[in-house]
């Protein structure tokens, strides 16, 4: 196994082990911060779906701000909410729920009167359950109701009226955000156990017998989809009063139509300002708590809750732990923007498809993956950013090596063009020759450290002047260059700039011999050659090492140009070819003297060449000052 394939797997195994762990955590409820992430992702969920129109099988009689203006006080007296029941009670209900606590004393007469009204319809009674601080320990911690929520005690209707009708517990469950998440449907306490109010109401509406069985409840053969420890999902249909809702004023004053009481699910619940019974949810901020009660007996008897049993569950338990690994496995795969792609891509497609799902009525788990899949990309995308930065670092110094040994033009040229030259190119160039006369045997009285940085002043003024010209220096030979005009491609101005070079080499050469020592100026010298014409340019060398020159006759010819250069005693020698390229191209070589035409003879070459010799004028200071550089 490489070592690459050895990094992936471990950086796969860590996401996986973290993942795990976050999911364990949060299942056994010690990552509380992830509830409040939940709570509001399953906001931002229910708000994506919209609102719904809820199955139309429960009618919400509120007491409301009419009804209290009309009676004169709240909590309504037991006369006034006997006449309410019995007004129901004669439109035939199928069963009614009473969402308001009865459980302390009022007027006798009162009383009485509520609880005869009772009897007239089947009726379920709100109760309440009471929590403690500490728990308590469980006499049956293995079996499958070990987890219900355990009250210390209930808050019983009066016996009066719990005599009357059934009970069932009122209470519901509350995200971090104070948003009713679930409503649990089942309560516990030492000894006893008890329904909630909306199982309870449905039970008697659906009459089927409730079996309670691990992990589900079910009506005759009809499954309740609940989530752990028998919680029932709220999904919200849409604001308050979606759920169809009459004023108990009305309902008294016999405005309401029969319609919409006979044979329909019933709860009586406050609404009116002040009552303190109100909850915070995705579309309503003050959802009065009777209609989240409605809204839990709808889903019971349609079946339209959401599903979070045990195979959603499961199912949400493997994204949280397979999402993660994909992820960082992506980024893995391609550091580099595909993957970043690619990443942002099975995002949008699991975001897309958990909220597909949550309104389709499925409620998978979110903030666990993310709590999952977020820092191990956070920090897997900080190492390779700083990997990258070091590999950047790295390349960079690199770089700027490798521009020592090779010309910055000609590297980016090869970089975008990696089989530059791979075959000889002919085509026309100019060729710059530069050589000190006199080094080798001043070099052999000088110690090497002088030898050097002699020859490093040396190197650097003609890198300076080639590069300001757009030279190419294919070679630095010694104690002399080689300066080549028309790579990576050729130019019209390829002469010109040679020329130019070459009267500034002369002039920037000469200052720096004067500036050194007087012993070491004295014994050298140089001479420049040269010319234009077709070269041959390509790569030479073996497989492992390989540089780019040019060969050819106008190569040979403008080295040949230097001995030509001394043996007239000057500096410069100019082939009559590239001064009239470079003048065809507009240049005046303006600066020194031009000496010529002359017919020189080159070495190892049959006939003569016409040649210019340059001599430097000895400029005044002020010349010096003003034109430090040869014109054109």
């Amino acid at each position: 196994m490489s070592r690459r394939r050895l990094h992936i797997l471990v950086v796969l195994l860590c996401t996986g082990l973290w993942a795990g762990a976050m999911w364990l955590g949060h299942s056994a409820g010690h990552l509380r911060f992830l509830d409040r992430l939940e709570s509001a992702l399953t906001d931002v969920r229910t708000l994506v779906r919209g609102v719904k129109a809820p199955p139309d099988l429960v009618t919400i009689v509120a007491i409301d701000d009419t009804i209290v203006k009309l009676v004169g006080t709240y909590p309504l007296p037991r006369a006034e909410i006997a006449k309410i029941v019995e007004a129901i009670a004669r439109l035939e209900p199928k069963v009614i729920a009473i969402d308001l606590l009865l459980i302390d004393k009022g007027p006798a007469d009162g009383d009485a009167a509520l609880a005869k009204s009772l009897a007239a319809s089947p009726t379920v009674l709100a109760a309440a359950a009471v929590f403690s601080n500490t728990v308590q320990p469980s006499a049956d911690n293995d079996g499958p109701l070990a987890r219900l929520p355990k009250a210390s005690r209930f808050l019983l209707p009066l016996p009066a009226f719990a005599d009357r009708a059934e009970v069932g517990i009122a209470n519901v469950a509350t995200g971090q955000t104070g948003t009713p998440l679930s409503v649990p449907m089942l309560f516990r306490t030492h000894d006893k156990i008890e329904l909630s109010l909306p199982l309870r109401v449905a039970s008697i509406a659906i009459d089927q017998p409730l079996t309670i069985e691990p992990d589900r409840l079910r009506f005759g053969d009809r499954p309740i989809p609940t989530a752990s420890h028998y919680a029932l999902p709220i999904s919200y249909y849409g604001p308050r009063q979606t759920i169809r809702t009459i004023s108990a004023a009305s309902l008294v004053d016999g405005q309401v139509d029969k319609q919409a009481i006979q044979g329909r699910i019933v709860v009586l619940g406050a609404t009116a300002t002040g009552a303190g019974d109100f909850f915070p949810t995705p579309f309503d901020s003050l959802m009065p708590g009777v209609e989240i009660i409605s809204t839990a007996i709808t889903h019971l008897v349609a079946g339209d809750g959401l599903v979070r049993n045990q195979t959603v569950r499961i199912a949400g338990a493997i994204t949280a732990i397979l999402l993660p690994m994909l992820l960082v496995g992506l980024l893995v795969w391609r550091r580099n923007p595909i993957g970043l792609v690619a990443v942002s891509a099975v995002v949008l497609a699991w975001a897309t498809v958990n909220t597909i799902a949550f309104a389709h009525g499925i409620w998978l788990d979110a903030a666990t993956t993310i709590a999952a899949a977020a820092p191990p990309l956070m920090l897997f995308g900080a190492v390779q950013l700083w990997s990258g930065r070091r590999s950047a670092q790295h390349l960079a110094v690199q770089n700027r090596l490798l521009e020592q040994f090779q010309t910055p033009g000609l590297q980016q040229w090869l970089t975008r063009d990696p089989d530059f030259l791979l075959a000889p190119v002919r085509q026309n160039a100019a060729v710059v020759f530069i050589d000190l006369s006199g080094f080798t045997s001043l070099s052999e009285t000088l110690d090497p450290d002088a030898t050097r940085g002699l020859l490093k002043g040396f190197h650097a003024l003609v890198d300076k002047e080639a590069t300001r010209c757009g030279g190419m220096i294919t070679s630095f030979l010694g104690d002399g260059a080689m300066i080549l005009f028309g790579l990576p491609e050729p130019a019209e101005d390829d002469a010109t700039r040679a020329a130019e070079c070459s009267i500034a080499l002369c002039v920037k050469t000469e200052r720096w011999i004067e500036a050194l020592p007087p012993a070491i100026a004295h014994r050298i010298g140089f001479k420049i050659g040269a010319h234009f014409g077709p070269i041959v340019a390509s790569r030479l060398g073996g497989r492992n090492h390989q540089h780019i020159t040019a060969t050819g006759d106008t190569v040979n010819v403008a080295s040949r140009l230097m001995e030509v250069a001394a043996r007239h005693d000057v500096r410069l020698a100019v082939s009559d070819t590239l001064r009239t390229v470079a003048e065809r191209a507009g240049a005046r070589l303006k600066t020194g003297s031009l000496v010529g035409p002359v017919e020189a003879q080159i070495r190892g070459r049959s006939g003569s060449l016409t040649v210019w010799l340059w001599q430097s004028e000895r400029p005044t200071l002020d010349q010096q000052r003003t034109h430090p550089d040869a014109a054109e």
